[in-house]
This record gives structure tokens, sequence and C-alpha cells, in this order.
């Protein structure tokens, strides 16, 4: 029955897609996590800066407080993602390796 689902055309897309999304969603991570300790790094002046003036919110923790937010939102998106298409495709492999191995 596994070799079967190993080797059904749907379960390669069912890699590549899944594979695919996982790899963007880790880029945009990376991308803004190391942006932000480059930032710290090398223009930690631009960071302690506040927001507005007179407040006492600076931009570092804006940034960060939104970069929590954000990274959380990914999150939830892949979980919606991963609960609606890619276990609908999961379900299509498994039926169809079921039904393979049924004959």
């Amino acid at each position: 029955m596994y070799e079967s689902m190993r080797v059904n055309p749907k379960f390669r897309e069912l890699c590549a897609k899944r594979g695919r999304f996982a790899w963007i969603l880790a880029v945009i991570v990376l991308v803004m996590f190391y942006g932000f300790v480059m930032t710290v790094a090398f223009n930690p002046a631009a960071l302690g800066q506040p927001i507005m003036e007179g407040s006492m919110l600076t931009v570092g923790v804006a940034a960060e407080l939104f970069m929590f937010i954000f990274f959380w939102l990914l999150t939830a998106f892949y979980v919606w993602r991963a609960n609606t298409k890619f276990d609908a495709m999961t379900q299509e492999i498994v039926q169809d390796a079921w039904k393979e191995n049924k004959k």
C-alpha cells in the first residue's frame, strides 16, 4: 500500500507543493529575522528612535512586536493551508492506494 502511495503522481505533487510552500515561508521568516538582527548590529540607533515625538515606544520595540504577530499569523496560515489543501490531497492519495490494493 505504501509503495502505491509513493509512486502516485499526486504524492509527488503534494511533496512539491508542501515543500515549496514551507520554503517560501521559511525564507520570509529568515529574511525578516536576520534583517532585524543585522539592523541591531549595524544601525542600532535607528531602532532606538521613538515612533513619534514624545512617545516611549521605539521603532525597535514596534518592529519586534510586528514580527512576533506576523510570525504567528504565518504559522496560522500554514496550519490552515495544511488542514485544507494538503490534508485533502493526502486523503486522495490514501483513497487511491486503498482502491489499488483492493484490486
